[in-house]
């Protein structure tokens, strides 16, 4: 994992080093294996997905305005674009594994998966539920370790099994996991209305939608036409497409977007409301204050009132693990 600050005063983001010679995009250790970033007290974002497998500890997982206490053992996920930090922990120990999304996918199901997984982000595990995981963890180590010829196929396919049985731990059906969640389409719908080519391009133009909204900061998304022409159709086939791919608009998805980051900067940075507004994509930080109280309820100074876990000096660097 490596650290790259994109932005003064917001939180860093990190990319995954890829495993030479095979360039594959996936890493599997303990938290002292992977390193001092796999436990960051600072918050950050990921390119990339992280599940960790937590076996013994004490302390917080935050993972944008949510925060579970560790109760060991527990198996999470972080999504790419989520902001998460690790407060006063003590003894950490488990498996953390990173991969990014064209790793897994190709698998027929693999998207499904992991918009399911990315909704219910975090589980407390049974005893047998603890015991399965930790059985399939030491399998993805060990072949990751050995890098035999083919390791990379048994690498997704026991990635796919492991999140096959984290889908199955929520008790939230997949249908019900709308929305825009850690910077992709998650929604209902299974691929698109018309089926044949017609619901298969549907499908595509939402997914390439889920990687324009995952990979472009909500100061350069733009209007739905600059979305649409940057993806090369037209707003109202883009429309099409959402709708009948996820039940949602172009414009809710936006505007879901540039909200959600807006809540992160007013929540973990010192960056003034004029700034957050321009970093959303607000000339004008009135009605960049308007939007906000119409999508939460809250003016910006309200929000971080409420909400205020800012980190000063956030881009200083990290302190020992």
């Amino acid at each position: 994992m490596r650290g790259t600050a994109r932005l003064a005063d917001t939180p860093p983001v990190h990319s995954l080093e890829m495993r030479l010679p095979d360039d594959v995009p996936f890493a599997i250790g303990s938290f002292d294996e992977i390193g001092r970033y796999s436990r960051a007290a600072f918050p950050h974002r990921h390119t990339f997905y992280e599940i960790v497998h937590v076996t013994r500890g004490t302390g917080t997982h935050v993972v944008d305005l949510a925060r579970w206490e560790l109760r060991p053992p527990h198996l999470g996920v972080i999504v790419p674009g989520q902001v998460h930090h690790w407060e006063d922990t003590r003894d950490l120990d488990g498996h953390v594994v990173l991969f990014t999304p064209d790793f897994l996918v190709g698998q027929s199901g693999d998207r499904d998966l992991l918009r399911r997984v990315g909704a219910r982000p975090w589980h407390c595990l049974d005893p047998a539920a603890h015991a399965r995981t930790g059985r399939l963890l030491a399998e993805l180590s060990e072949e990751y370790r050995h890098g035999d010829p083919g390791f990379a196929t048994v690498l997704r396919s026991l990635l796919h099994v492991l999140l096959v049985r984290m889908a199955r731990l929520g008790d939230r059906p997949p249908e019900l996991a709308d929305g825009v969640y850690g910077g992709g389409v998650y929604g209902a719908g299974a691929g698109g209305a018309g089926g044949g080519e017609v619901g298969a391009g549907r499908h595509a133009v939402a997914e390439e939608f889920a990687r324009l909204l995952a990979g472009t900061g909500p100061d350069v998304l733009g209007s739905v036409r600059e979305c649409a022409d940057r993806l090369g159709v037209t707003p109202g086939y883009l429309t099409e497409a959402l709708r009948a791919a996820v039940g949602r608009t172009p414009g809710s998805l936006l505007r879901e977007a540039r909200t959600r980051e807006a809540q992160r900067l007013l929540a973990r940075t010192d960056l003034s409301v004029r700034q957050i507004a321009a970093r959303t994509g607000f000339d004008d930080p009135a009605y960049f204050c308007r939007f906000f109280r119409r999508e939460t309820g809250m003016s910006p100074g309200g929000f971080r009132k409420h909400h205020d876990r800012r980190a000063p000096s956030i881009e200083a660097g990290p302190g020992p693990a």
